[in-house]
């Protein structure tokens, strides 16, 4: 058995073509997640971590559109019934890029919905992996940036790649998902590959 914090499987690395296959990798995810697991979403805008968040709370049947929980903070959806009459864990979203610390992620009081639902944090890194010592970690990064060449007034969408900043659906994204903690022992990551 491991140590808290300590990763229990290799990390897989995923190229994600476009926002569909993000909202995949979610529904993908939601396979292996179960009550209480701790998901940590890190990523520039636009990377791809509310969209990932859709298809987890899609495939978890959750009640609500999952939106970026920016000006909330947190959104919790409940678990709908699902076909058989039994429900799966709920879904807490939330986003911590406007947190000040530990302390105002504290004062969200996550703990009590941490045992019944999936949490997702985006913007976790160094701030939420105080909650649980088992959890998910997932970088999601997408190609962002001056085109190689192009210098500034050369010309209409100069500075974007593929119009990429006009377009937050379109452009690859790479995401690398880690398992960390004693619950990830011996499950296999590689089933996200699909």
């Amino acid at each position: 058995m491991s140590e808290p914090g300590t990763t229990t499987s290799e990390a897989v690395t995923l190229e994600l073509p476009d926002a569909d296959a993000t909202r995949a990798l979610g529904t993908a995810l939601a396979g292996l997640l179960r009550a209480g697991d701790l998901v940590i979403l890190t990523g520039d805008l636009g990377a791809g971590k509310t969209t990932l968040t859709q298809g987890l709370g899609a495939a978890l049947n959750v009640r609500g559109q999952v939106a970026s929980p920016t000006f909330i903070v947190a959104r919790e959806h409940p678990p709908l019934p699902r076909e058989d009459g039994t429900r799966g864990p709920g879904l807490v979203h939330v986003d911590a890029y406007r947190l000040g610390g530990l302390g105002e992620l504290d004062a969200l009081d996550l703990d009590s919905s941490l045992e019944d639902s999936v949490t997702v944090v985006e913007w976790g890194r160094g701030l939420a992996e105080a909650l649980a010592d088992d959890r998910l970690e997932i970088d999601l990064e997408r190609p962002r940036g001056a085109v190689p060449g192009s210098g500034a007034g050369s010309g209409a969408g100069s500075g974007a790649v593929d119009g990429l900043e006009d377009d937050p659906e379109a452009g690859t994204r790479t995401a690398t998902v880690r398992a960390v903690g004693p619950r990830w022992a011996g499950v296999d990551l590689g089933v996200l590959r699909g």
